[in-house]
């Protein structure tokens, strides 16, 4: 494989992270750069461990990874977008003397991790596949999980802009678009 091709890998398998870095980024009380790093590191960070790991259980398990890896992805998903809508739609204290008031950070470790744990899922399976073709594996993972880190930094600067124009709809929206992501994961690999 070479360097474009795997560059070309590295941004598809980012494109969940990158979604959900912009609800992340919107749904943020105030996301910092900072914080667009951080995320891009948790992001970057698990989309370039989990090929590693699907290269590492190899083509004997693929069948057990692909079985299960959409329901897992799903889950963690639902979970971390249902609690994003449960606290957008959440009343709002009373601000104190015109102060504004304070969403929950979406930025978490906690979050976080399951957020990046549950787009990078995918790129076990796929980590399975790099390992019938000629491929330097930790080369694959180094560019995979850079490119997820720009996307992901770049998701939180944009969705910051985007959530003081959408006030708490962001919340609302960025659980939504975790819960597509993950509705789409699902259908993606029970009919294919």
């Amino acid at each position: 494989m070479t360097a474009t091709t795997l560059l070309l890998l590295g941004f598809s398998l980012s494109v969940d992270a990158f979604a959900a870095a912009i609800g992340k980024g919107a749904a943020s009380e105030r996301a910092r750069l900072v914080d667009a790093l951080r995320v891009g590191a948790y992001f970057g960070f698990f989309e370039a461990i989990t090929p590693a790991l699907g290269w590492m259980v190899g083509v004997a398990v693929s069948a057990w990874i692909a079985s299960v890896d959409h329901w897992v992805a799903f889950g963690l998903l639902a979970l971390v977008g249902g609690n994003m809508i449960r606290q957008g739609m959440r009343p709002e204290a009373a601000p104190e003397s015109g102060e504004q008031p304070t969403r929950k950070s979406q930025l978490g470790p906690m979050q976080l991790v399951l957020t990046a744990l549950a787009t990078s899922i995918d790129a076990s399976a796929v980590g399975v596949s790099l390992a019938v073709v000629d491929v330097n594996i930790v080369q694959a993972c180094v560019i995979i999980g850079l490119v997820t880190a720009v996307m992901a930094f770049g998701g939180v600067l944009i969705g910051r802009k985007a959530g003081p124009l959408l006030g708490r709809k962001a919340e609302v929206l960025g659980g939504l678009a975790l819960l597509g992501i993950g509705t789409k994961i699902l259908v993606e690999h029970t009919l294919l």
